[in-house]
């Protein structure tokens, strides 16, 4: 993976998620850390020109961003622990969150990073080349488009309705699969009209973020 940082505020950004990290239960690694940093320094140095995010701060973007998405590793850990060498397919991916996070997070895991813009995929391409993420890889496709291979999680961070991220998606399902949306705000109604699917609800708390977060959590009835 990446260099360790030499820069003061490098070291500043690394206590930053190590301190997070270890506050969500999810201590990682040295290197793991290093990365996460040498990551959010790539979405702020394209940020300038390709606009990947609206959060400009490499601060805020600890917060709103990496640990965001650690938190949600941590739901996913929970939930499919015995899956140690799952694959993961991230959906409308953007800058790679939260595909390049669980990558470094879950080394043992397949990610693949899907985006409809090139621009973004371009990023994740190159990210995932200067950190030395051997098991994350980007997509340029719309994803109803795809046909393989099957995954045993569907994640998405910023994608549409629980609807049509499901309907989109569902021929790229592995057997005993599921769908993991990462909401900000959940309206009532969109998992009151699913027939189908087993759906549960999950709160997540981000450190440093004053939000409501939560998991969906969808898969087919059990036959």
């Amino acid at each position: 993976m990446s260099a360790p940082p030499t820069d003061s505020s490098d070291v500043e950004l690394a206590v930053a998620v190590g301190d997070g990290a270890a506050a969500l239960g999810f201590p990682l690694r040295p290197e793991q850390t290093r990365a996460l940093v040498a990551y959010l320094r790539l979405v702020a140095r394209w940020n300038a020109t390709y606009n990947l995010t609206a959060i400009r701060d490499p601060a805020a973007m600890v917060t709103h961003h990496l640990l965001d998405c650690l938190a949600a590793a941590v739901a996913l850990q929970r939930r499919r622990a015995p899956d140690a060498r799952r694959t993961i397919l991230d959906v409308g991916s953007g800058a790679g969150l939260p595909g390049l996070v669980f990558a470094v997070a879950f080394p043992e895991s397949k990610v693949v990073c899907v985006d409809s813009v090139g621009k973004k995929t371009a990023f994740v391409t190159q990210a995932a080349a200067t950190l030395g993420l051997r098991n994350a890889v980007a997509m340029h496709a719309r994803v109803e488009t795809l046909a393989s291979p099957r995954f045993d999680v569907i994640v998405s961070r910023a994608f549409a309705s629980l609807h049509e991220f499901v309907r989109l998606t569902a021929q790229l399902l592995a057997d005993n699969g599921e769908w993991m949306a990462m909401k900000a705000r959940l309206a009532a109604t969109e998992i009151e009209t699913f027939r189908g699917l087993d759906v549960a609800t999950e709160p997540i708390s981000v450190p440093g973020l004053d939000a409501k977060r939560s998991i969906v959590w969808m898969r087919p009835h059990a036959a």
